[in-house]
């Protein structure tokens, strides 16, 4: 049996379809549509010339790579390529085969550092330090059984704070980029972020497919967003945390914590089973937060680096 590696065809729909598959066996804890494959490939920024790549075998894809330039860090030359083969079809060649592939394409873009998250699981690890990758930050990923656990009690915001879904901002959403550009610049990680572009992040953000403007609960303070819980919703019983910041100055009040509550809760209200969400291993304040609301970690990604060229 032979396997290729080809780029995603957009204009196919089995090609979605089976590169969502392929994700969500090979990494379940994240949330994955063919709507939100085929949004990232047609709606990132064009300074990331982010691609899609697919392994296939006997016309069946058992694997996927994310591949792009970090367009959005203040530092030039760095790249990434996530990696994912199915569990039941590793051990053919296809991740090697895909990250030659992504190597190459990224080495004519001018990359010179390439990122790569990899589960933490001895045959993943053993993958990434053969092909010259070191080990570098971790993440863990977090899970919530929302049917059948118990969440804390809602509570009355303080004076001066209201609790206001992203929806009521649909006739201007730019607050919100302004609160996501804050927090994300104070997001741990080895690649710097910065949002400067509006139109952009309402293109790859704001429209995203899984974002659910009902379940995103923001705090707002004097008619100002202070603090946000992004939720992404499958469509079916699965909920995830794209996002949870607070505004420096409004820091040390319990508002993210606040919003975070409140988008649970509507996010079992509206049907949702499950709930996931990830932190840093380091973020032990937000990782006690989490474990408050009744998440269990369920996984480990670890971040790899290599120099290219």
């Amino acid at each position: 049996m032979t396997v290729i590696v080809r780029a995603l065809r957009p204009d196919v729909r089995a090609d979605a379809e089976g590169f969502s598959d392929t994700r969500r066996l090979a990494l379940p804890y994240m949330l994955s549509t063919p709507e939100s494959v085929l949004h990232a490939l047609t709606r990132s920024h064009p300074d990331a010339r982010f691609t899609q790549l697919v392994a296939e075998e006997d016309g069946e894809i058992i694997g996927t790579a994310q591949v792009g330039v970090a367009h959005d860090s203040p530092e030039p030359g760095q790249g990434f390529a996530n990696i994912y083969v199915r569990p039941d079809r590793r051990n053919r060649g296809a991740g090697s085969l895909l990250l030659r592939t992504a190597e190459d394409r990224l080495g004519r873009l001018g990359v010179t550092k390439l990122f790569a998250w990899v589960l933490d699981e001895p045959d993943n690890r053993a993958f990434a330090e053969r092909h010259g990758f070191r080990a570098s930050r971790s993440a863990f990923f977090l899970r919530l059984d929302l049917a059948g656990g118990t969440l804390p009690p809602r509570e009355e915001p303080p004076a001066g704070v209201e609790l206001r879904t992203a929806a009521d901002f649909a006739d201007d959403p730019r607050p919100l980029f302004e609160l996501d550009a804050a927090t994300a610049s104070d997001e741990p990680g080895d690649i710097d972020v910065e949002f400067t572009d509006y139109e952009a992040w309402l293109e790859e953000y704001w429209k995203h497919p899984l974002l659910n403007r009902e379940l995103t609960t923001v705090a707002v303070v004097d008619g100002r967003p202070a603090a946000f819980s992004v939720a992404h919703t499958d469509g079916a019983s699965r909920y995830g945390t794209a996002m949870t910041g607070t505004a420096r100055e409004f820091r040390g009040r319990g508002l993210a914590k606040l919003a975070k509550n409140d988008s649970l809760h509507r996010a079992r209200a509206a049907g949702c089973t499950e709930a996931f969400t990830g932190n840093d291993t380091g973020n032990e304040p937000m990782i006690a937060i989490n474990k408050w609301f009744g998440y269990e970690i369920c996984a480990k990604e670890v971040r790899h680096v290599r120099e290219l060229g």
